[in-house]
């Protein structure tokens, strides 16, 4: 279990980010690699699809990132990590919120030679919910490099201006233009942090913090998977459905109200105890 210690919180209100040694152990390593394959193969063991899958076997771009988006829905070794009580608390913690939804996952492989992702700000994907902040757990399930692509933080970015989302994410050819030109603006020389920790370590990071990843130089793939956590008193925003992922996630807003569906949205932890009961 993760516990956050107060200079660790210090350290993520400075920087916007806070890179951990140990999130999970070898054997839950071991176990989601094989998950990795299994997904990417279109095996979903849970009779559920996820509701993004940007990448398959045999059809894929071999040069891009692998990815899949809410892994948790079609497979339960997955979930079991993405809906981690002590995560959601960890979460909350930082991001000073009352508990933690699950907005979303990311199922992220960067196999030998594959190509960068692009910079970007995740919280300005989110105005088709309110309030519209995030704040994501990455996990290696790799040991990370700067040659391996690994990702990358902008320290001190989640206090610059807020930017619209702009570029390609998967497999730009300056993965960095966004950023530069954002902290040009800002007039100021941009402090880029590689996330470098062992299989199994990870990171936290703010949603307005710069960040991306690039071209995997190793001979190593780099496997990551990524809860990214929305406040549990988050409410939909119609008006702006048509933003961001809204389209995608959208499908599942309630007739007559705004609220989140805990089935596609549950809640991990709550500071007054409550937890998605079907977890």
């Amino acid at each position: 279990m993760f516990e956050l210690t107060a200079q660790q919180k210090a350290n993520f209100d400075r920087d916007g980010f806070l890179v951990v040694e140990r999130l999970i152990d070898e054997d839950t390593v071991e176990i989601l690699r094989e998950t990795f394959e299994r997904l990417f193969k279109g095996e979903f063991e849970t009779g559920v699809s996820p509701d993004e899958v940007n990448w398959q076997q045999s059809t894929g771009d071999p040069s891009l990132t692998r990815q899949i988006c809410n892994g948790w829905k079609a497979n339960i070794a997955i979930a079991k990590v993405v809906t981690r009580p002590d995560i959601g608390q960890a979460i909350a913690t930082l991001g000073e919120w009352p508990g933690t939804r699950v907005m979303s996952d990311n199922v992220l492989w960067k196999p030998p030679q594959t190509r960068s992702l692009g910079y970007h700000q995740d919280n300005s994907f989110l105005s088709w919910f309110r309030p519209s902040e995030l704040l994501s757990c990455w996990i290696a399930l790799d040991e990370t490099t700067r040659d391996g692509g690994t990702i990358e933080f902008v320290r001190g970015s989640h206090r610059w201006r807020h930017s619209r989302p702009e570029g390609e994410f998967h497999g730009p050819e300056h993965y960095r233009r966004y950023m530069e030109i954002a902290a040009e603006q800002e007039g100021i020389e941009p402090e880029i942090v590689y996330v470098e920790v062992p299989k199994g370590g990870g990171s936290f990071h703010h949603g307005w913090t710069w960040h991306g990843s690039g071209f995997n130089h190793s001979p190593d793939p780099r496997r990551s998977l990524v809860m990214h956590g929305m406040r549990s008193d988050a409410l939909y925003n119609p008006a702006h459905f048509h933003e961001g992922t809204g389209p995608i996630y959208s499908r599942y807003k309630r007739l007559g109200d705004n609220i989140m569906d805990e089935n596609h949205f549950p809640i991990t932890w709550r500071e007054d105890g409550y937890r998605t009961s079907a977890l």
